[in-house]
């Protein structure tokens, strides 16, 4: 008979999927159920909902609640916390668009640094439109509009 080959683990659930059960996201937040349900209520965390209407939570909902109950804990009022969150995901927006643009510039300048490699060299610029080039003996007459 064959051995066996042990199953291996299943994959850890992505932290935003919302995997956890009111009972579990409680225990692992270490806050009371209601308070969870509290916190929804003023709009503090939204967990996803089964198709029956059961909250499920997230590991970054989880997260999120530890952060909230360690405010709580240290005097912050429930408004202050919304507030506090909403700077925190502000300043993590901002932090995501500046490594966008961060890396849209290197694009760039990249992109400007092969094109002037391939570029053969030229003269300096000048004002003056793009004239062939002279014969021995002739001249070049500019002349500028009175302003």
């Amino acid at each position: 008979m064959a051995a066996r080959k042990p199953a291996s683990p299943p994959p850890a659930p992505d932290p935003q999927d919302a995997v956890y059960v009111i009972s579990v996201a409680a225990q692992l937040s270490g806050l009371h159920p209601q308070t969870l349900r509290t916190y929804e209520r003023v709009g503090l965390i939204t967990p996803g909902r089964t198709g029956g209407g059961g909250r499920r939570y997230s590991y970054h909902d989880i997260e999120r609640l530890r952060e909230i109950a360690e405010l709580t804990s240290s005097g912050i009022g429930i408004e202050g916390v919304r507030r506090i969150l909403d700077l925190e995901n502000a300043v993590a927006a901002l932090r995501a668009r500046n490594a966008e643009l961060g890396a849209e510039l290197d694009a760039t300048r990249e992109a400007l640094r092969q094109a002037l490699a391939v570029r053969p060299p030229t003269a300096p610029r000048s004002n003056l439109p793009a004239l062939p080039e002279r014969a021995v003996g002739q001249s070049i007459v500019v002349w500028r509009r009175p302003r």
